[in-house]
């Protein structure tokens, strides 16, 4: 069999390298090795192993998040409740043993009411057709709004008889000195990644974000996936809750304000497409990593904190721009 002059050029251009400098992940990876280096040197303190800890262990909440967030932005949705959600399932948690249950109690409370919030909103979204953003948004009003009802907005730090287990689930490190969030990051992280690359559940998103017609032509169940899809979101922003909530010692009602933007940031900067059918579990942690890198290298650098939006700000144009590049490049 002949091999045209066009295959020729399709294999050319679609060699391992080729589609390695093509991939946003692989240079925003780039990225944060250089900035590592760069801050190694610029600074007496970036590189020493508090300040490794601190930064890792740091990133897991917003990377956590990300790994639910991604999936929604693959099949072109968009979820603005996280930060909020993230707030009630921490109360929830805290309310339940500050009143003497156990902690498998409480994380079953606080699991259970953020599955409730994802199918709320993946149903009005699925099944009535209301628009992601509108319902995302009431949400994120929604839900901090009962959470600051069930603690009469009031901080809660004991947490019965089982505080110490849940202060050790968050703030302790079982494995080589690793913080145990992290260890919770990489696992789900796996997860994820498995079952965007390997499952009948994973190709469907990327089916329903890259032309939704046509996977409810093909027999994809669209508006299950988008309510499953809603709730998987609202439960990694109750999982990294139940772990920070362990990390800190300490619950209010302003925790995971503004979250939202920064994982939607982290999600976008790892190279998930806000227009649907694209999006990795590796891009969410990278793109969690340089957020975080930013916001540790301000204070190290002496450089004013508020500045810290206009860096993510910038990365998330610098990621749509590099998207925009690409489609137009493969459209040639």
């Amino acid at each position: 069999m002949t091999i045209t002059l066009d295959q020729t050029i399709a294999q050319k251009t679609h060699t391992p390298l080729a589609l390695l400098l093509r991939s946003q992940v692989f240079w925003v990876f780039v990225a944060i090795v250089a900035a590592c280096i760069f801050l190694s040197f610029a600074t007496d303190s970036f590189a020493t192993s508090k300040n490794i800890f601190n930064i890792t262990r740091n990133v897991t909440f917003t990377a956590i998040i990300a790994l639910g967030m991604t999936m929604v932005i693959i099949i072109g949705g968009i979820d603005l409740s996280v930060g909020s959600v993230l707030c009630l399932s921490s109360m929830m948690l805290a309310i339940t043993m500050h009143a003497g249950y156990g902690l498998e109690i409480g994380i079953t409370v606080a699991i259970v009411t953020s599955l409730a919030v994802g199918a709320f909103n993946g149903v009005l979204i699925a099944y009535l057709g209301f628009p992601p953003f509108v319902v995302t948004l009431g949400m994120l009003s929604i839900a901090r709004s009962l959470a600051m009802v069930a603690s009469n907005n009031t901080v809660v730090f004991e947490f019965g008889p089982d505080h110490a287990r849940l202060l050790d689930l968050g703030g302790g490190a079982w494995l080589f000195g690793i913080a145990n969030p992290v260890l919770y990051m990489i696992a789900l992280a796996i997860i994820v990644g498995f079952i965007l690359r390997w499952t009948k559940f994973g190709r469907h998103l990327y089916a329903i974000g890259g032309n939704e017609s046509a996977a409810i032509l093909t027999g994809v169940p669209v508006r299950l996936i988008k309510v499953a899809v809603y709730m998987i979101s609202a439960l990694s922003a109750g999982i990294a809750g139940i772990i920070q909530t362990g990390w800190l010692g300490a619950v209010t009602t302003n925790i995971g304000t503004g979250m939202e933007l920064q994982v939607i940031a982290a999600a976008v900067i790892g190279g998930a497409s806000l227009v649907g059918g694209v999006g990795t579990a590796i891009g969410a942690l990278i793109g969690a990593a340089l957020i975080e890198i930013i916001r540790n290298s301000l204070g190290l650098l002496g450089i004013n904190a508020f500045w810290q939006g206009a860096f993510i700000g910038g990365c998330i144009i610098i990621a749509v721009a590099f998207e925009r590049v690409r489609q137009l490049r493969s459209s040639e």
